[in-house]
């Protein structure tokens, strides 16, 4: 199996936007008389908006029409692009930029495969927009990850087969989603929370050039 093409996740693998989901659902949680603890939004990476709600009104034992539910995923995602409208270049996670480069250089192309609706403009905050060869966002896809329905449309936007590419996650789900697309699959984080993973890094700056190299070798 030889790599020819990757695709990333955004939030925790690109840039760190979890806190500001936190912070965001935080305030609508407070807002409907509950509090709402980090250990708790550990429960929504990789996650729909519209299911986060749903973890959250079930954790305030909130029961809510859908015109309510509907305005409170509005009124969270208002506050969220508060939160992320100063974001700029220095907001990247490290080494995010060596990595990307390398592959640009070598011509491989690249993906985003991500849940986020704002994906697009976060990477043109922080200025990797033009970086990629094809954006898969939230707005794309129907099935949430663990589907791997946003990894095979990015793919096929690459006109890469899946088998060829390579996935960077830092979600259960999305390590799940990737191995479901057949995808070579790189967890990024607790190695332990991500041991479905065929590779664990801790972050980028552990990842050698050496390392992309070889996958992107011919393997047996």
């Amino acid at each position: 199996m030889r790599a020819s093409a990757f695709v990333f996740d955004l939030d925790g693998v690109i840039v760190d936007t979890a806190k500001y989901h936190y912070l965001a659902w935080k305030k609508l949680a407070n807002e409907l008389g509950f509090e709402f603890t980090k250990e708790q939004n550990e429960l929504f990476k990789g996650v729909s908006r519209k299911r986060c709600l749903e973890i959250l009104l079930d954790i305030g034992g909130i029961t809510a029409a859908q015109e309510q539910f509907d305005r409170w995923m509005v009124e969270k995602n208002e506050d969220y692009l508060e939160y992320i409208e100063k974001m700029d270049a220095s907001e990247i996670l490290p080494d995010v930029p060596k990595v990307v480069g390398f592959l640009k250089d070598r011509n491989i192309p690249i993906a985003l495969g991500s849940a986020s609706k704002n994906a697009r403009p976060i990477l043109e905050k922080v200025k990797l927009l033009p970086s990629f060869d094809a954006i898969v966002d939230g707005n794309d896809v129907s099935k949430a990850k663990p589907d791997p329905e946003v990894f095979l449309i990015a793919a096929q936007k690459l006109n890469v087969a899946p088998e060829n590419c390579v996935v960077f996650e830092d979600a259960v789900a999305g390590i799940q989603a990737a191995n479901n697309a057949d995808m070579i699959s790189i967890g990024i984080g607790d190695a332990q929370i991500l041991s479905e993973a065929d590779y664990n890094f801790n972050d980028f700056t552990e990842i050698s050039l050496a390392f992309l190299e070889s996958l992107m070798s011919v393997q047996a």
